[in-house]
């Protein structure tokens, strides 16, 4: 029988790597909210006519909306090369966030929620612009006659995210 060997004290033991990376749960999840904002893009598709608003609230409808451009129609006129553009700029951005997970970041559960929203929703944007040349936006908020661009839930998981990630930013900041 082997000796066994005493068990480090906690002062000694060697930081676990757990929780960093992307994990199984972590790619499931990145996975799961891609196919949910294809599925819901797939959805408005097939069941909202191109241009057709359908009332839901007083200050909320779905409609069927091509966005060529970013976020909130930014550069939707600027003649097909941003298509490209903000193909290979979601695949570097979410690469970066993702590449993330490896270190120290990765042990955040909240740095880890928001690297995927943002790369769940850029990827799934990057879909549309492959597939479709144009982003499917079919969210619609007004107030009155003041509509905010229409948009959709990659953008929504790209907005949170980024509300995360500047929450874990500036948490960081503080402790050192």
């Amino acid at each position: 029988m082997l000796p066994s060997s005493p068990a480090p004290s906690p002062q000694t033991a060697m930081p676990q790597a757990s929780g960093t990376g992307l994990t199984w749960g972590r790619a499931l999840a990145l996975v799961g909210l891609i196919g949910l904002d294809q599925g819901s893009k797939a959805l408005v598709e097939a069941t909202i006519a191109f241009g057709q608003t359908i009332p839901i609230l007083p200050s909320f409808n779905l409609v069927h909306v091509l966005n060529p451009g970013a976020a909130f129609s930014f550069l939707a006129d600027a003649g097909g090369w941003q298509r490209y553009f903000f193909f290979v700029l979601a695949v570097a951005v979410s690469a970066y966030l993702l590449h993330g997970l490896r270190k120290d970041e990765g042990r955040s559960p909240v740095y880890a929620t928001a690297a995927i929203l943002i790369s769940a929703g850029a990827l799934g944007n990057a879909i549309d612009r492959v597939a479709r040349g144009a982003v499917v936006d079919f969210l619609d908020v007004y107030y009155g006659p003041h509509h905010w661009p229409a948009f959709n839930l990659a953008d929504s998981f790209i907005m949170i995210g980024v509300g995360l990630l500047l929450w874990f930013e500036l948490r960081r900041g503080r402790r050192g």
